[in-house]
């Protein structure tokens, strides 16, 4: 279980920062060390391993997601440049595009932004462990 290996050290790291009483601390390790074998730990290394071996896929398609997702962020900032215009000439215009904007924003449901930024995180975090561990070249 190497993931597991680079996850506990920060992790106790973390416990050490986030939680002040040490009682509670030593509580919370102890809980992370029975996790170790128990088969939720299992279950959340195998779910890394999977996230790490999709990050190391040669997969065009999978490869091209991460650039893909920041290009469509660039694009949404970059926007801002002729609505800028747009609302220099026309602001009533620049107001209706920018609502219209708001409200299919807020049409796409909850759980898909949710299940996306996981996703994202998770692949990012992958990404940053097989950088540390030496298996992400």
């Amino acid at each position: 279980m190497p993931v597991l290996e680079a996850l506990l050290g920060p992790l106790t790291q973390i416990l050490d920062r986030v939680i002040p009483d040490k009682a509670q601390r030593d509580a919370a390790k102890l809980q992370l060390l029975a996790l170790q074998g128990s088969q939720e730990l299992q279950l959340l290394n195998t779910q890394l391993s999977a996230i790490v071996a999709e990050a190391n896929s040669r997969d065009p398609w999978t490869s091209r997601a991460r650039p893909s997702f920041l290009y469509v962020i660039y694009l949404l900032i970059l926007w801002s440049l002729p609505m800028g215009l747009i609302a220099a000439f026309r602001p009533e215009t620049a107001s209706a595009i920018a609502a219209g904007m708001n409200s299919y924003l807020r049409g796409i449901p909850e759980p898909l932004y949710t299940l996306f930024g996981t996703g994202y995180l998770g692949y990012t975090a992958a990404r940053q462990w097989g950088k540390i561990a030496g298996s992400d070249k």
